[in-house]
């Protein structure tokens, strides 16, 4: 299943408290339990200005949509083409 970072502006995000942070969480879960099990949240970065959110889904329209129920900004949803990490450097070319 293809996966896609969503980059969400939220001025002050990085300041949210952990209540506000557990109330988008749920929020967020709710839409994804009403959507149904083809649209999947993995995990989320908050920084100062923005949360960027990953996600496992069909298609971008999924996440668009999922963006809209729940009152969530999606300002640039991104699909990941490849993931790397330091593991990455120690591969064996064949």
């Amino acid at each position: 299943m293809p996966q896609y970072v969503i980059e969400r502006e939220i001025p002050g995000a990085g300041n949210f408290t952990a209540e506000q942070l557990k109330a988008i969480s749920q929020t967020s879960c709710g839409v994804l339990s009403e959507m149904g099990p083809q649209i999947e949240w993995l995990h989320s970065y908050v920084t100062t200005d923005k949360i960027y959110c990953v996600y496992d889904a069909p298609n971008e329209d999924l996440i668009r949509e999922h963006a809209q129920r729940g009152g969530f900004p999606a300002n640039q949803v991104s699909q990941v083409s490849t993931v790397i990490s330091p593991a990455t450097a120690q591969m064996e070319m064949v």
